[in-house]
């Protein structure tokens, strides 16, 4: 796998900061690049509209990156968005057939990392198209978890963030 970059998506929200992983050859992030093709797509405008608010409202700003919205087991990483029917706060979040899946690492209740995804258009992820995403987002899930536990990447709690052992904000893995 190539060299990547770890970088804030986005630190506004109330309840989490997300990151996003960038190749080192590449200008857009996998998130941007995520959210940019589907937004082109005229048959999957809504959806990636209602995957993008369930990101930046439902986690960012109302719950954090609790249990319950992170309880789609995807091996490494976990699938955006909700998997059946989750109830928190007397909101119901429910995504039938939803057609896009979007990976996920989350790291604390308030840091989580977003990778790429794409059309769940087959049962499993072997067998759709968006494969060769999840494995991707597989692999820097692994390098990310490896990161943290030989402490190249330490987790800043109090600041919800992300840094590097010597307390850079610049982390390339």
């Amino acid at each position: 796998m190539n060299i990547f970059a770890l970088e804030i998506w986005d630190d506004e929200s109330a309840k989490c900061t997300f990151y996003t992983v960038r190749y080192d050859d590449f200008h857009t992030s996998e998130t941007d690049l995520f959210f940019d093709k589907y937004d082109a797509i005229p048959e999957y405008q809504q959806a990636n509209q209602e995957l993008l608010s369930f990101i930046l409202l439902s986690i960012g700003r109302d719950h954090g990156a609790v249990d319950e919205l992170f309880n789609r087991n995807e091996n490494e990483v976990k699938g955006l968005p909700v998997q059946g029917k989750v109830v928190l706060d007397e909101i119901t979040y429910h995504y039938p057939n939803f057609p896009l899946r979007l990976y996920a690492l989350k790291i604390t209740n308030s840091i989580v990392i977003l990778f790429n995804g794409g059309i769940k258009d087959d049962e499993t992820n072997q067998k759709s198209s968006l494969h060769l995403n999840w494995r991707a987002a597989c692999e820097f899930a692994k390098r990310i978890d490896e990161a943290l536990r030989d402490g190249s990447i330490v987790i800043d709690n109090k600041n919800r963030k992300l840094k590097t052992f010597d307390g850079s904000d610049e982390i390339i893995l």
